[in-house]
């Protein structure tokens, strides 16, 4: 990718986008920008597409395909790149979802494991192998706890979690 072509892109997008967040994460895919969009869309009805750049004609095998977009998921702003394969998504970063209840931790992990891949304690990667965190919003409380044995308790019965389950956290609460 050219490094100059990308900071144009970019610089373009943020100035041209007066709402941008102080920060904004920016995502890096391996070609399959507009795949993701729709898929994000389908989890997340809500999202908005702000802007979109496509690769110039005359650019070898991308031209019209799209360089870069923002769109903002869940009230978070994202800016997002069809990079290449130099760059993978790592479980370093991660995005947390914070649900209401199992039904919208039910939601999001079936939805992120079309094609995906789950993990221990809430984790999973979608299809593109970005991870997120699918936890309850009552977690840091039962996690925290002021008593010792309920925070140890919350935290054993989480360990052997994949999907959280928010019954059987506090079940293991009040034993």
């Amino acid at each position: 990718m050219d490094v100059q072509l990308y900071s144009e892109v970019i610089h373009t997008i943020t100035n041209n986008i007066n709402t941008m967040q102080k920060i904004t994460p920016c995502l890096w895919f391996d070609n399959q920008l507009e795949e993701a969009i729709s898929f994000y869309t389908s989890v997340f009805p809500d999202l908005e597409v702000l802007n979109i750049n496509r690769y110039p004609e005359g650019t070898p095998h991308l031209a019209g395909k799209i360089l870069t977009a923002m769109f903002r998921m869940a009230g978070q702003d994202f800016i997002a790149i069809n990079g290449g394969p130099l760059f993978r998504f790592t479980e370093a970063v991660s995005f947390s979802i914070d649900c209401k209840d199992q039904d919208e931790i039910d939601y999001y992990w079936a939805k992120f494991l079309e094609g995906g891949e789950e993990s221990y304690c809430g984790w999973l990667k979608d299809k593109f192998g970005l991870s997120w965190q699918i936890v309850p919003s009552e977690l840091g409380a039962w996690l925290y706890n002021q008593d010792p044995a309920k925070a140890r308790s919350a935290m054993q019965a989480m360990l052997k979690m994949r999907k959280i389950d928010i019954s059987a956290l506090k079940q293991a609460i009040q034993e």
